[in-house]
């Protein structure tokens, strides 16, 4: 029985000692090729912008704002071009997402952000307003989302946002479609006057 027990002896070796320089080298690698991706995000968000150049300034409130209808504090989660979800625009910075405080009025819809630029919607601008599950960067359960359809120079925007209390949302669809059908027959008017 002594044989075997000398070969088991003679058979075992010291642990592998970490290769120190091959662990480091790959760290290294992993580091250079997520800072890679990002400065490609980056590129691609400014090219986006660039794109889009020909979106004019946003519009400002005006002073007299009016008699508040309907209040919203919640987050505003970005813009698209309307009907196209995945289709985000960065551009004016209406790519940044943050806290929102909205107020409509009869003159329209105004959309104030902390850290970043605040803009408003005249009435007529307004297009319509619809509950969704999603927008680009984010999806929600169904009606999640309350999304404004307005025009802003050539283009209709879908804007997305979520009340602090989704159960507020239905109340902003029917408020905003009213206040959209009242400016559609007013301009109507006005046109079929001239």
């Amino acid at each position: 029985m002594t044989p075997p027990l000398i070969h088991l002896a003679e058979a075992q070796k010291s642990a592998p000692v970490t290769d120190w320089a091959g662990r480091i080298a790959w760290v290294v690698g992993l580091l250079v090729f997520v800072i890679f991706l990002y400065w490609l995000m980056r590129e691609g968000w400014k090219w986006r912008g660039k794109l889009q150049g020909d979106l004019p300034e946003l519009p400002a409130a005006p002073d007299d704002l009016g008699e508040p209808k309907l209040t919203l504090t919640g987050r505003y989660h970005g813009s698209t071009t309307a009907g196209q979800w995945l289709d985000r625009i960065v551009a004016r910075g209406l790519g940044t997402r943050s806290r929102t405080e909205l107020t409509l009025t009869d003159r329209g819809l105004n959309v104030v952000r902390p850290g970043a630029q605040d803009f408003f919607v005249p009435a007529a601008a307004l297009r319509g307003a619809r509950l969704d599950k999603g927008i680009a960067g984010k999806v929600l359960t169904e009606g999640g989302l309350l999304i404004v359809t307005w025009a802003h120079g050539d283009k209709e925007i879908d804007s997305g946002f979520r009340s602090d209390r989704a159960d507020e949302h239905p109340a902003w669809v029917e408020a905003l479609t009213a206040l959209t059908t009242t400016s559609t027959t007013q301009h109507t008017e006005t046109e079929g006057a001239r």
